[in-house]
């Protein structure tokens, strides 16, 4: 099968033919339970698509950047870098592996330091933070094929406690 072949069987299972919407969520879990409570009454649910829209990017800023935070971190990297590098090469050298290992984690540490602290001056205090950050949705929409739409909508009315709106985006 070529690349081009699995990128079209890719892009078709990921696109329904005639969309409806069964219903917009606030939360994936219960986008979720709905498509499960689908699937327990024997619902079609391969023609079903979980799509999260309104996008945004959440960044959680974890703490201040120094450049000994950075030097730590560069060291750290480093010699978990060069643990790793010195274990293959023991395993298929033929000398010292101690040294060898030992040699590596030294080595590894010293580049970590250098690239981190290179990477760091580059931003020229730009960037004086740590953060960690993610794609989410703010609202989650269920879609059916136009076909299994209304038989949907009716095993979805019997889910207690269902609460999705049903605008379409």
């Amino acid at each position: 099968m070529s690349s081009q072949q699995s990128f079209r069987n890719l892009r078709s299972a990921l696109t329904l033919e005639f969309p409806q919407s069964l219903g917009v969520y606030d939360k994936y879990e219960d986008a979720q339970k709905s498509v499960d409570f689908l699937s327990d009454h024997e619902f079609p649910v391969e023609n079903c698509m979980i799509v999260g829209t309104d996008l945004k990017q959440v960044e959680r800023v974890t703490g201040r950047l120094t450049t000994s935070r950075v030097a730590l971190g560069g060291l750290l990297s480093g010699v978990w870098m060069g643990l790793f590098i010195g274990l293959i090469f023991s395993f298929f050298g033929n000398g010292n592996a101690l040294a060898v290992i030992l040699s590596t984690v030294l080595f590894g540490a010293l580049f970590g330091v250098i690239w981190a602290l290179v990477g760091y001056a580059a931003t020229r205090g730009q960037r004086d933070f740590s953060s960690v950050s993610r794609i989410v949705a703010t609202r989650y929409e269920v879609l059916v094929e136009h076909k299994h739409a209304q038989r949907g909508r009716e095993l979805l009315a019997q889910l207690p406690g269902h609460t999705a709106s049903q605008q379409t985006f």
